[in-house]
């Protein structure tokens, strides 16, 4: 017996896993703290070994809530971010051995003892949405067939992993089977055609009954969902490549069963060397090859979410937490010790640690350490960009040498990476403006066709060569299959799926393909100063009180913060961390008032505050007085000033400077090479306006000062009604109705929420270099549309009459339906494949 165990009885219960020993059974044991402890097995002995107090303090924890000992240390987030069951009613408990034992409490299992865990309930299942490329507006929770086009519908939302399309995996399996089958219609086709009608051992009925047995399975159970679609179509009065389809081999199978089971009911019209010659042939080879393009564009077509899934998969799988866990060995000097959890577990306010070469998990600010995070795969910048404490870091960006701690601010969805994916899959499923020209085509395409395959059959009828009735129906077959107006309808969504994808990885992120369309027409660029052009980051570089005020420096500061502290403007940050940073007391302010884009107002200890600029001042009812002398020679430094006046008298001025960005000047100059009028709209005084435009090479003409957010919008409605083309780049709240206004509106992804939804495109990092992107982007997009409609239209517009017969009075050539099928097939495929070449466009 041993001098003392783990517990007070004989049985002792493992400290790692919780199971109970036997004293007089256990085979291994550890002496620590002058207490013997007893364990199961030696993977629990060399577990403790490593590391005992922790897994004491876990039992000791644990113990109090009736859990069972954990085989994990705690951290001090475990209970308010996994809720653990234990504490829910009507909780079950599961032996992890045992599964068939539950219980209601946490008791030991009563089959080996070995403490029971709470049973998780399996998340709910996420509900899949699916949609049509061609019909953003067709949404349904099942997949299946566009009501509208008959198109195979896809899942709205791009996930990481590549799930099963049953879409793909049904057209495959029918195409594979429709292949085996059909095989010996074709064979006996092809060697009639080129040896002749005697050349099997085979009498004319029993070859067309054989033809008939094997192409009934193809055309009725592998071709059934192109009969679906087309009557589905037809019903619908939405007539589609589907209806032609359905109309097409019908017509050719349904000849051919009448011509096998009743040949002597046809006229002489339709007769060859004396019978009635089926088409069994032509309908299996249509469907085949049908099948055949839609298992290819399927795949096609999967690949234009490459870009997304990418991106999706930049996030890693798990993040290390820190938990405080005092005195445990391991931890580091602040008793912190790092845990492994799932992404999906952490939470806002977590502390995590990223080691040395790996991804950020979500997105939140350096709490700790030094280090440089490459942020290319979101920002398209190669250079990575140096970050302490203080900084904003990025989920999925790539930490360099230094080790970094971290505190989690948006996690989940409000991720930046989350936004990015689903403003670029929102994106992927609007509208370009151009669409409309295929979409008036659709509109007549298939009537026509129909009209055009009937002319078809009656002049073959009335002025073709003998067998006429029969060269008539292979004519009017041909020209309803030849036929594809899913080529003009993918030319415009495939396109743009594919370069809002593209634009994505490089930091240009495209809200709608309106946006995209109309930004290569761009002529006049109209940008704010403030964080378009500037950081955004301004600080206080001048406080002067007012001559003879009885208000100093710092009262004056403490004054200016204590009312913009309900302010959201960048100048307010910057007046309130200089009175930080100077520790001048922190003042409460009452009666907030604020005016867009003017000044504020409060009450600051029974005396009213007035900030903002001199018209705004002025307004109150107050006389700036020598002020603006001291006002303009700090706006000559390129100064934004604020006027202060306290209890109706002027107090004194604040002189507030914004770095311009590194990038603007060569942005500026990219942009201007590209063709584009720069104008710069800032709400400053026209001094410190034209003293910043001096600075990045603006045209003291084009800078257009002291404006407020209306007349931002003016400015931009102005430009639009001289006949250009106006893109409005800002970042503010302030500058959201112009961004609205403008034909394209552009807006930094360091900016406001408001601002980025009021724009068409974002830029990710902020930087006006990616606007040139953004335009090579927009060039080239367009450019391959236009090749995809080129295609459509030259494909049907020669196609049609070829099929129809129009040259077989010239050089006798006249089109099978089964060539028809393959360039119906290989039309839609050159559409979506000229669309993939835009993954690979330089920007």
């Amino acid at each position: 017996m041993f001098p003392q165990v783990a517990a007070m009885n004989v049985e002792t219960r493992d400290p790692v896993c919780g199971m109970t020993v036997d004293p007089d059974k256990a085979r291994f044991t550890h002496d620590y703290g002058g207490t013997t402890y007893l364990f199961c097995c030696g993977g629990c002995q060399a577990a403790f070994r490593t590391d005992p107090e922790a897994f004491l303090r876990a039992r000791e924890e644990s113990s109090g809530n009736g859990a069972a000992g954990d085989r994990h240390p705690p951290d001090d987030h475990g209970a308010a971010h996994h809720g653990h069951a234990a504490d829910a009613p009507g909780t079950v408990y599961v032996c992890p051995m045992c599964p068939e034992v539950r219980e209601t409490e946490p008791v030991p299992c009563p089959s080996c003892g070995m403490a029971l865990e709470p049973e998780f309930a399996a998340p709910p299942p996420v509900a899949v949405e699916y949609t049509c490329p061609m019909h953003p507006e067709v949404v349904q929770t099942e997949p299946g067939a566009c009501p509208a086009c008959g198109m195979a519908l896809e899942p709205r939302a791009v996930t990481q992993e590549e799930a099963p399309n049953p879409e793909l995996a049904d057209m495959t399996r029918r195409f594979r089977i429709a292949a085996a089958i059909g095989l010996p219609v074709f064979g006996i086709a092809m060697t009639e055609m080129i040896a002749g009608a005697g050349a099997l051992p085979l009498s004319r009925t029993v070859s067309n009954w054989i033809q008939l047995a094997c192409a009934a399975p193809v055309v009725l159970w592998a071709g059934r969902p192109f009969f679906d679609r087309g009557w589905a179509s037809i019903v619908k009065r939405s007539p589609n490549m589907f209806t032609l389809i359905a109309l097409g081999v019908g017509a050719a199978f349904v000849y051919s069963v009448a011509a096998t089971v009743v040949p002597g009911s046809f006229p002489d019209g339709f007769r060859m060397e004396g019978g009635v010659e089926p088409y069994f042939d032509t309908a299996v080879v249509i469907i085949v090859l049908v099948l055949l393009g839609q298992v290819l564009e399927l795949r096609a077509r999967h690949r234009t979410g490459a870009a997304l899934r990418s991106l999706l998969g930049l996030a890693p799988a798990v993040a290390h937490r820190i938990g405080h866990v005092d005195g445990v060995p391991g931890a580091d000097a602040t008793g912190a010790r790092d845990r492994d959890v799932p992404l999906a577990e952490v939470r806002a306010g977590d502390l995590l640690r990223v080691r040395p070469g790996e991804r950020v998990p979500v997105d939140g600010v350096v709490i700790e350490g030094r280090s440089a995070v490459d942020e290319s795969m979101i920002s398209g910048e190669p250079i990575p960009v140096e970050k302490g404490p203080g900084n904003a870091v990025i989920g999925a960006t790539v930490n360099g040498t230094g080790s970094l701690t971290m505190r989690a601010e948006r996690v989940g969805a409000e991720t930046l990476l989350a936004q990015i994916v689903r403003m670029v899959s929102e994106a992927q499923r609007s509208r370009a403006p151009i669409q409309r020209v295929a979409d008036r085509l659709a509109g007549w395409f298939v009537p026509a066709v129909v009209t055009v395959a009937v002319a078809a059959f009656a002049g073959w009828t009335l002025w073709g060569p003998e067998p006429r009735l029969a060269l008539a129906l292979v004519s009017a077959v041909a020209v309803l299959i030849i036929a594809c107006p899913c080529a003009l309808g993918l030319a415009t969504p495939m396109a743009i799926m594919v370069g809002t994808g593209r634009g994505a990885t490089a930091g240009v992120l495209i809200r709608d393909a309106a946006a995209l369309e109309t930004l290569e027409r761009v002529d006049t660029l109209v940008v704010d100063k403030t964080g378009t052009l500037t950081e955004g980051k301004p600080r206080v570089r001048t406080v002067a009180a007012a001559p003879g005020s009885d208000v100093d420096e710092d009262e004056l500061l403490g004054l200016a913060a204590a009312v913009e502290r309900a302010s959201e403007h960048p100048l307010a940050a910057a007046i309130i961390a200089e009175a930080d940073a100077r520790g001048v007391p922190s003042v409460v302010a009452t009666d907030f008032a604020s005016e867009t884009g003017s000044g504020v107002t409060g009450s600051v200890d029974g005396r009213r505050v007035v900030v903002g600029n001199a018209s705004f001042v002025e307004a109150q009812g107050i006389d700036v007085g020598d002020l603006p002398a001291v006002a303009d020679e700090a706006r000559g430094r390129g100064e934004t000033v604020v006027f202060v006046a306290v209890e109706g008298r002027p107090a004194g001025v604040i002189g507030v400077v914004d770095p311009i960005k590194a990038s603007t000047e060569e942005a500026l100059a990219l942009l201007r090479h590209e063709g584009l009028r720069i104008v710069m709209a800032s709400g400053d005084s026209r001094a410190t306006a034209e003293a910043v435009a001096a600075q990045v090479g603006i045209d003291p003409a084009d800078v257009v000062a002291e404006v407020l957010p209306a007349d931002k919008r003016r400015l931009v409605a102005d430009e639009q009604a001289r006949g250009r083309t106006v893109a409005m780049a800002g970042d503010g709240i302030n500058d959201a109705p112009a961004l609205a206004e403008a034909a394209v509106g552009i807006a930094m992804g360091t900016g406001t929420d408001v601002a980025m939804e009021s724009a068409g495109i974002t830029l990710v990092r902020g930087d006006l270099r990616a606007i040139a992107r953004a335009r090579r982007l927009s060039r080239s997009t367009m450019r391959n549309i236009r090749q995809n409609l080129a295609l459509a239209f030259v494909y049907n517009a020669v196609g049609v009459p070829v099929a129809a017969g129009l040259l077989y009075p010239v050089i006798g050539l006249l089109i099978s339906p089964i060539w028809a099928s393959a360039a119906m097939t290989l039309s839609s495929l050159s559409v979506v494949g000229n669309a993939l070449r835009l993954r690979r466009v330089e920007l």
